[in-house]
Order: C-alpha cells, then structure tokens, then sequence
C-alpha cells in the first residue's frame, strides 16, 4: 500500500474519529441492535435494519481509519525545512495576477482538505501547480473558466 501524506494535525483527526467511533459510535449501535431485536420479529424490524446498517458503516470506517493511519507518513510542517519551496504541509500565500484578490492555501492531505479553512488537498489542480515553486514564482491553475495565474507571495512552513 502506498503512503499516505498527512500532516499531524490531520493524523490527530483521524485518531479522534478512531476513538470516537469505537468507544461512542460502536458500542451505540450495538445496544440499538439488542434493542430492536428484544423487539422480536426482524423480518419487518426497521429499527434493527436501520442499526445493522449503521453498524455496517461504522466498522467500514474505523478499517478505513485504522488503515490509512498504518499507511500515514505524517509530516509535522512546523519541522520542515524546505529552503522556501512549496511542498506538502508548506502554508502559501497567493496573489492572483489579473484580479489581485489574495488568498492563503495550506497543502494537506486528501481526509483533512476543506477549502473553507484554506485547507487544499495535495492532488488538486492548484496545489500540483503550487509544489516545488518558491516565493516570486508564478503558477498557472487550470481552473474551468481558463487559465489563472497566481503570484506566490510567501511560503511559511507552521
């Protein structure tokens, strides 16, 4: 399997959602299961139906957790010396040319992304056009409405 870049805020994520879902999530839904099923008939029980399914998800989860996390190669940014290259965990501020709008993108990766907090996946258009460049370069996106053009203003690594 290959590995998967994190960075250590988002490893710690995903341990919380580990331990979440096997001391809350799992032990919930197995008392609904026992519940619907002191019910008695489960041929047209919804409940025990809607519990077995939730627990489906919950045990297909924590494989998925447990199994990124064997594969993780955390990066803690804080520690990264780069020598002012964008890489993954680097914090870039960017400067669009034509507009001059700036925006702020940390590189994470894909489970902590959310563009919202300027969180962007290591694999997006703007992030692969962003690695390996330094401060003052110019990185041209892709973007569906044509070609943007970003002047790289700062790389911080924190």
């Amino acid at each position: 399997m290959p590995t998967i870049p994190l960075t250590k805020r988002g490893a710690d994520q995903l341990k919380e959602e580990l331990h979440r879902l096997k001391t809350v999530e799992r032990p919930a839904v197995i008392q609904a299961i026992a519940e619907a099923r002191a019910q008695g008939d489960l041929s047209e029980n919804a409940e025990y139906d809607a519990a077995k399914d939730r627990q489906g998800f919950i045990e297909g989860r924590i494989k998925e957790i447990e199994s990124k996390l064997a594969a993780a190669q955390i990066i803690d940014p804080s520690q990264l010396d780069a020598g002012g290259k964008v890489v993954f965990g680097a914090t870039v501020e960017l400067q669009e040319e034509s507009t001059g709008e700036q925006v702020t993108y940390q590189i994470v990766g894909e489970d902590e992304a959310d563009l919202k907090l300027g969180l962007i996946n290591v694999s997006s258009p703007i992030a692969r056009a962003l690695i390996g460049k330094e401060e003052g370069d110019i990185a041209e996106v892709q973007a569906p409405n044509g070609v943007k053009r970003y002047e790289i203003v700062a790389v911080r690594y924190e």
